[in-house]
């Protein structure tokens, strides 16, 4: 039996998740641990070395259900970096993309380079933590001792192999990578003053980076095993773990934010996805996810919050069934609900001000919130139309805001097109997935997303012929003037 083992890290939580493959894929959580980002030292930084451990103890658990040998990928999210000195170790925990130090770094950035050259150069969207800006902002006497940077999930891989790599997925983030070469930006990383000889070679997703460091096995019981680099970015194995077959397809990754977009075989650089802020980041096997980020299920999660989690989310929904949809147009990507005192009363005080029906119970405000990111992925399905030239046949939901059977069918009656729905895990199948195609038990990425939509349980959401997509108008000229 083949194993591979998926390393899943988001802000909050990480994951260690064992997969084998017999008739169908069946994935397991063996070891899962708490994240977060605490102040020290004036920043909020990760304690990176606490995941460390975490991960070589799930591991060890690994090996104890039996598992000899194994191949493991890694996924974390974006942007945020660790500085190691000449012997390779931790100069500092590294800062968090939360943390306030780049603000304003944005425009010291525009001042030695146009903003429009920069996203020529990179295709990817202006967002003020971006590596880039984070280089930018960082201690001046650390960043001269630093030998190395490294993105943090090719740390992990570092310190479970001894190899210094950058894989390319997570890589794009930064904002110095050029689109066009495939390779650091040295322009962009003089405006950041950094040397490029501090940065690792670049890899492509699918290699092979090494075994488990033979030093690792004095101390822990660990599987034999490779480390491959999977989509280092959780959202690029997300993607990866989208189950399309055809063309024309959409995804939308849902989870705290929202990611809608399409895959390419070549970036879009045009002045209207400049203008729009979509980005193009780089994909598995050299794809370009080219999409936005919106809003997403942190609104419902505020709410569940302020009610003291009085309710599941699955009871807020049932409570939301008895509600008419669409009884207010609310922009939930206005910079108030980013991170209000209390988001039930910045949503009710949004009402008011514009003078809509202000909902009251639960049922109302999980109802007003659905509606409005169902209309919110509409307008920008819409945006994403325009931008690639031809209309879309479906879109794919995946992430855990997949499981909303009533988002997902609002989704579907605005947009006017059907909506697939799962897999919930599409980041740990994306994860596997690249696995399994490196270890030869998958051709490419089109028999594996063939291979996973056959063995997993998904919804379709054909949209309902009712008058929805006038609402879609009305939110328009409601929220935007247009």
């Amino acid at each position: 039996m083949t194993y591979h083992v998926a390393i899943d890290i988001g802000a909050s939580s990480g994951r260690v998740i064992l997969a084998n493959r017999e008739d169908k894929l069946e994935i397991s959580e063996i070891h899962r641990f708490k994240n977060g980002f605490t102040k020290n030292n004036d920043h909020e930084r990760w304690n990176i070395n606490h995941l460390i451990d975490e991960i070589l103890l799930g591991l060890e658990k690994i090996k104890a259900c039996g598992v000899k040998t194994c191949t493991i990928g890694i996924d974390t999210w974006a942007v945020d970096y660790v500085l190691l000195d000449e012997n390779g170790e931790l100069l500092a925990e590294p800062v968090a993309y939360r943390d306030a130090r780049t603000q304003g770094m944005m425009q010291k950035v525009f001042e030695k380079i146009s903003k429009n050259n920069v996203y020529q150069k990179t295709g990817i969207q202006f967002l003020n933590f971006n590596t880039l800006y984070q280089l930018c902002a960082e201690d001046s006497d650390l960043l001269a001792k630093a030998q190395t940077i490294l993105m943090v999930p090719d740390y992990i891989a570092y310190r479970l192999t001894g190899k210094k790599v950058g894989e390319v997925t997570n890589g794009s983030t930064t904002q110095y990578l050029n689109i066009h070469s495939r390779d650091y930006d040295k322009e962009l990383l003089d405006v950041a003053g950094v040397n490029l000889d501090k940065f690792p070679d670049l890899i492509e997703t699918g290699e092979i980076i090494g075994n488990l460091s033979s030093e690792l096995y004095a101390t822990y019981d660990l599987p034999e095993a490779k480390v491959v680099a999977v989509a280092t970015h959780d959202t690029a194995s997300a993607v990866v773990g989208v189950p399309a077959t055809g063309e024309n397809w959409a995804y939308l990754s849902s989870g705290t934010w929202s990611l809608i977009g399409v895959e390419n075989q070549e970036p879009i650089l045009s002045q209207k996805a400049f203008e729009e802020n979509y980005t193009n980041e780089w994909g598995a096997y050299k794809t370009y996810r080219f999409l936005k980020n919106i809003t997403g299920m942190w609104t419902v999660q505020e709410i569940a919050r302020m009610l003291d989690y009085r309710y599941t989310f699955a009871e807020m929904a049932e409570q939301a069934y008895q509600v008419e949809p669409f009884l207010q147009y609310v922009n939930l990507n206005d910079d108030r609900f980013i991170n209000p005192n209390n988001m039930i009363t910045e949503i009710q005080d949004y009402c008011r001000e514009s003078g809509q029906i202000v909902p009251e119970t639960v049922g109302e405000l999980i109802m007003c919130v659905y509606s409005n990111l169902a209309l919110a992925y509409a307008h920008e399905w819409t945006i994403l139309e325009n931008l690639i030239g031809h209309k879309l046949d479906v879109l794919h939901i995946v992430g855990g805001g997949s499981n909303v059977k009533l988002l997902n069918q609002l989704t579907a009656d605005v947009i006017g097109k059907p909506v697939i729905a799962g897999p919930g895990e599409a980041t740990a199948f994306g994860n596997i997935m690249v696995q399994m195609i490196t270890s030869g038990e998958l051709q490419d990425l089109k028999e594996a997303r063939l291979w996973l939509s056959e063995h997993q349980s998904l919804e379709c959401y054909e949209p309902r012929p009712i008058a929805d997509r006038d609402h879609l108008e009305i939110y328009k000229k409601t929220v935007f003037n247009k």
